[in-house]
């Protein structure tokens, strides 16, 4: 486990609520998470969104990275914002930051919800390969294929705007940043830990997710004691930004459960 790198982070909403931290996938920046911010902050909770090292504003370390360092950055985000525990919603690979964090740094979770995300994503050579891809082309080059799996191709055909808009996210990455992250999954499996985490857990998967199809989030839900699954339709890999109506509301239920 590197030294934890300083991300780049926003926060809004009051600064007295319960703290939300937003944690991204693969290829993103913060800005995925926009349309999850306003109807949190309205009910009270303090929006923590992020970075990932390697992605957006961050610092871009050398690599390869491990799930130590996404989650050793996690907890100095806390540290920073003087946040003693948060509700941590990660997507992907925000997601497995957030199951590491339910395994290894337990008390600091309010609760979890783990969206489109899994605990072990092979093969590895998919990730090696796609992580050579990235270094010696750039990310433009990686930025359609991951569009294809962000969003249905029914939403792609009706909002190209929006796919352009991803597309320039996924090509804005610094290449070293997200071919190190590719590590980070090629190495991960959470599988036998899960039955560790005992914060309050959530899994949302996209009915159409081909990048971590529905039976990854069985997995987590079945791992976890007491999770609860929920699948959202008409949802392919990033769901929070294609159904942010529904993804919203399953998180906000959640969160108020638990508050």
């Amino acid at each position: 486990m590197s030294d934890p790198v300083k991300v780049h982070s926003i926060a809004e909403g009051p600064a007295d609520g319960p703290v939300v931290v937003l944690s991204g996938s693969l290829g993103s920046d913060q800005r995925m998470w926009e349309r999850q911010v306003k109807p949190l902050a309205d009910k009270g909770f303090r929006v923590i969104r992020y970075d990932t090292r390697g992605h957006g504003a961050s610092p871009v370390p050398p690599g390869p990275y491990a799930l130590d360092d996404l989650g050793g950055d996690l907890v100095a985000l806390l540290d920073t914002h003087g946040v003693e525990r948060a509700h941590v919603v990660g997507l992907s690979l925000g997601g497995m930051t957030g199951m590491w964090l339910g395994i290894h740094a337990a008390d600091r979770v309010e609760s979890l919800v783990l969206c489109c995300t899994s605990a072990k994503l092979g093969p590895p050579k998919m990730w090696a390969d796609r992580a050579k891809t990235v270094r010696e082309n750039g990310t433009g080059s990686v930025a359609e294929g991951g569009v294809s799996r962000w969003v249905t191709l029914g939403y792609a055909e009706a909002h190209p705007d929006q796919v352009a808009y991803l597309r320039e996210m996924i090509a804005a990455v610094p290449a070293e940043g997200y071919a190190a992250s590719c590590a980070v999954i090629e190495q991960m499996d959470l599988v036998d830990d899960l039955p560790k985490i005992e914060a309050r857990t959530l899994v949302i998967a996209g009915a159409e997710d081909p990048a971590t199809p529905v039976v990854h989030a069985e997995v987590i839900a079945g791992g976890i004691p007491d999770a609860r699954l929920a699948v959202v339709e008409g949802a392919a890999h990033l769901g929070n930004f294609e159904q942010p109506e529904r993804f919203t509301s399953l998180i906000l239920e959640h969160l108020e459960a638990v508050r």
